[in-house]
């Protein structure tokens, strides 16, 4: 794959966009932040710390930990989509050979978990199941997994089967009302990051309401010829965690803390101290080593697989391992939401207001509000002109699933401003780019009328290499017959700004150590920050040695591209306290040099002593370049920094750098951006979609490390074509049984599939992390890229996943 080019100087220099100063790199807050010159930051093609142990297997996750007499756990799960459980009796299940201990959801040992993590007060196991597959009322322990299975088998069981609700729309769409699915009693509410509802639950739905100046009065006076109104379905996507949770626990005997005892946990990778502290064991006495975490991209949530073994252990006396499967963790990225819009507009294509009525999928107990609730503060709304908005949102509790505390495409709704955009420009004639920027407002408010600098460059590169020529609906037909369609979008490149970082770095041995309590998630954060060390150090990325340890305090994680970015600033500011102490080390050593050894100097083996080039300088006037200590006056002269200072040095760094863009105005302030384009063939006769390419204009601010930026455009570019053409959660409408819950009935795209995906990276450097960035975060992710393209190829619509029978359907021809 050809690499992409990337546009730095000549945009940020020479562009004849006008910058202001919320986008200007002189307002860089940071030391060394207006760097102009680059050797290892931005550098293709360097390895990742622990890519080996990736590709080879050799790293661990949980469920391939093992320890001498482990036993094995395993929960009871619902055949049901909606029930409460009665364990009749136990006795055949526990006198099975093999057999070591079960514990029903009343026992006080789980009784006294509480409801713990991020979910609600609800207790932590009960006997109560919202969804088909979750975990209810008993858990076994045996000698191995076939045995968990043939007691979970022999346990007297009986079902209370409650109505289920698995179509989201259904009550809406037929004027019913929806059925209780709960009694109020059950309703523990959203867990993290959960918005409060305007009004009281009704019947299982739940109401969020956010407005924006007088909706209703701007209607009223728009001519109906200048009101459009459609509907958007928002799919359901699935995680597939490919590494499916697991933990293993066992306690021992400390000799550093003999007062009682230790608890080992592996599995439940950064949340040791949460897992601790459920079962009052302090950070000192509770022991991780692994730092593999698996591909769980924005999912924090902590399956109760990783919690429940240190009580397993405890009560059983031997180490415990429990491991869910991978139709266990068949989670959702987003739960399905359809809005019914309806956008005011001038003859100009202008939009003057926004009515947005959604209705969205609560999920089970415990899911996450983002994608609800949490989408009506921030999304494509507020990067209009547009002053006037109102979002009202029913979120209904359904038995589909559950979202695990964040996802892939967030905001969830932005393409329901993508839609707005493109119907315009469909209805005026006119190029979807073309309405987007007559709607985008400037860089400090919805009121600032200037043009944003990353979005206009991203926009200049786009056409160019998509050869953009746009054309009406259904206006051009390709050589074999087939029908082009063509689509483009933008978004914010948001750096959420949740985290602050602490810092260490240490010269040991003339070798630069950064260490870190990981995790590795995939996203080679602290690849980014070695990166950053080495640059700021005049050293290699090869030099910077990383040294993983569960107890140091330094994580590279944050709210999407925070990660990176601003773990970055954070790890520059310390890599300059360190590099300040190594010059003052290198005089002082000058001043009090180390008894020499005994085969060097003085006449020794080593001969004479050679002179010194940094005799009788100052710190300020030495430098680190090329891994030398040397004089600022003429690199040339110096001495390798391994020679230069023998002493032992740390430094530490505590801090974050100033507050982003995305958290200060969530929209209505913009700085770094991209946009995404595609163009698709459509057999009308098969009904088959083929996309021809994507195409990706990225500004993250500076692009520090290639490799992660171009996987991060081709893993979102994947994900949305999964999305938008293959994947499809199906339910049983009579039970409310998941019909796929594995990667073939859900149809995931093999390497094979996967759509081409063409990348340009502009750097404005006009973010406020490391240098200017401000990464990308997953914001490309989208749910309608894909599908504009075919109506624009075809003129009619296709709720996602646009498999050939629902266009055939659309097309009037099955």
């Amino acid at each position: 794959m050809s690499k992409p080019e990337i546009i730095s100087e000549a945009y940020a220099v020479k562009s004849t966009v006008k910058p202001t100063a919320i986008s200007s790199m002189d307002q860089l807050v940071g030391t060394n932040d207006k760097r102009t010159e680059f050797r290892v930051v931005g550098k293709y093609n360097l390895p990742g710390k622990i890519s080996y142990a990736l590709a080879t297997g050799i790293a661990k996750f949980g469920i391939d930990y093992t320890a001498t007499g482990m036993l094995f756990a395993k929960f009871l799960r619902s055949p049901y989509a909606n029930a409460y459980l009665t364990v009749k009796d136990i006795s055949k299940a526990k006198a099975l050979p093999g057999v070591v201990d079960i514990v029903l959801w009343d026992d006080p040992d789980i009784v006294k978990l509480g409801g713990g993590g991020f979910g609600p007060s609800r207790p932590w196991l009960d006997n109560y199941a919202d969804s088909e597959g979750c975990e209810v009322g008993a858990i076994v322990v045996a000698e191995s997994e076939e045995l968990c299975d043939d007691a979970l088998a022999a346990l007297e069981l009986e079902w209370e089967v409650l109505p289920h609700i698995i179509d989201v729309e259904k009550a809406h769409r037929e004027n019913e009302t929806y059925p209780r699915i709960r009694p109020e009693t059950m309703n523990f509410g959203g867990g993290m990051f959960a918005a409060a509802p305007s009004k009281p639950k009704e019947n299982n739905v739940s109401f969020a309401d956010t407005v924006q100046g007088d909706v209703d009065a701007v209607f009223a006076k728009t001519d109906p010829k200048n009101i459009i109104e459609y509907r958007i379905q928002l799919p359901t996507f699935a995680s597939h965690i490919p590494n499916p949770p697991s933990s293993i626990a066992w306690w021992f005997d400390d000799p550093y803390h003999p007062e009682s005892k230790s608890l080992h946990i592996e599995g439940a990778v950064q949340r040791r101290d949460s897992v601790g502290s459920m079962y009052g064991v302090s950070n000192e006495m509770t022991i991780q080593e692994g730092i593999f975490q698996g591909g769980k991209y924005c999912d924090w949530g902590m399956r109760r697989a990783q919690e429940i073994t240190p009580l397993l252990a405890k009560r059983t006396g031997r180490p415990v391992r429990c491991s869910d499967e991978r139709e266990d963790t068949f989670g959702f990225l987003m739960n399905e939401r359809f809005l019914y819009m309806k956008i005011a507009h001038t003859d100009d294509g202008v939009i003057t207001a926004i009515d947005d009525f959604s209705i969205a999928d609560g999920g089970m107990e415990g899911s996450s509000s983002f994608g609800v609730a949490g989408d009506q503060g921030y999304g494509p709304y507020y990067t209009f002109k547009c002053l006037d908005v109102r979002q009202h949102m029913e979120i209904v509790d359904t038995n589909r699933g559950k979202m695990f505390l964040s996802g892939q495409h967030c905001p969830f709704n932005w393409d329901s401003g993508t839609m707005a955009v493109y119907l315009i420009a469909e209805k005026l004639g006119k190029d979807p780019i073309d309405v987007a920027q007559l709607n985008l407002h400037g860089p400090t408010s919805q009121e600032d009328p200037n043009p944003v600098l990353s979005f206009e460059e991203n926009i200049k590169a786009g056409k160019e290499m998509m050869n953009w020529e746009w054309h009406a609906t259904g206006a051009k037909t390709l050589p074999d017959g087939r029908k082009h369609g063509a689509a483009f979008r933008y978004q914010m490149c948001p750096r959420h700004a949740f985290s602050g970082y602490n810092c260490k770095l240490e010269l040991r041995g003339g070798r630069v150590h950064l260490p870190t309590q990981g995790p590795v998630t995939g996203i080679f954060a602290v690849e980014c920050n070695a990166m950053v060390v080495a640059e700021e150090l005049g050293l290699e990325y090869d030099d910077i040695i990383v040294d993983y340890d569960y107890r140091e305090r330094f994580t590279p994680v944050g709210g999407g591209s925070d990660g990176t970015t601003a773990s970055s600033w954070a790890m520059k500011e310390c890599a300059l306290i360190l590099k300040q102490k190594i010059l003052e080390a290198a005089v002082a050593q000058l001043l009090n040099p180390p008894a020499p050894s005994m085969f060097g100097g003085f006449g020794g083996f080593g001969g004479p002593p050679q002179p010194n080039p940094l005799e009788g300088k100052t710190a300020d006037e030495l430098d680190l370049i090329n891994g030398m200590v040397c004089l600022k006056s003429d690199p040339s002269q110096g001495k390798p920094l391994s020679q230069a200072v023998s002493a032992n040095i740390f430094a530490t760094f505590e801090g974050r750098p100033p507050a982003a863009i995305w958290g200060l105005g969530m929209g209505k302030m913009l700085d770094t951006m991209n946009t995404c384009y595609t163009e698709v063939a459509v057999d009308e006769e098969t009904g088959q979609v083929e996309i021809l390419r994507f195409g990706v204009v990225v500004d993250p601010g500076l692009v520090m490390r290639p490799t992660s930026l171009e996987s991060q455009c081709d893993q979102v570019m994947y994900f949305s074509q999964i999305c938008q053409t293959l994947g499809e959660y199906v339910y049983d409408e009579r039970t409310g049984v998941r019909l796929t819950n594995n990667m073939i009935d859900y149809r995931w795209a093999t390497p094979v599939d996967a759509a081409k995906v063409d990348h340009k990276f502009v750097e404005t450097r006009s973010g406020n992390a490391a240098y200017g960035a401000s990464g990308v975060s997953h914001s490309m992710a989208n749910t309608h890229l894909v599908i504009i393209a075919i109506h624009n190829a075809t003129g009619v619509w296709v709720d996602p996943p646009a498999t050939p029978d629902k266009v055939l359907r659309a097309l009037g021809k099955a």
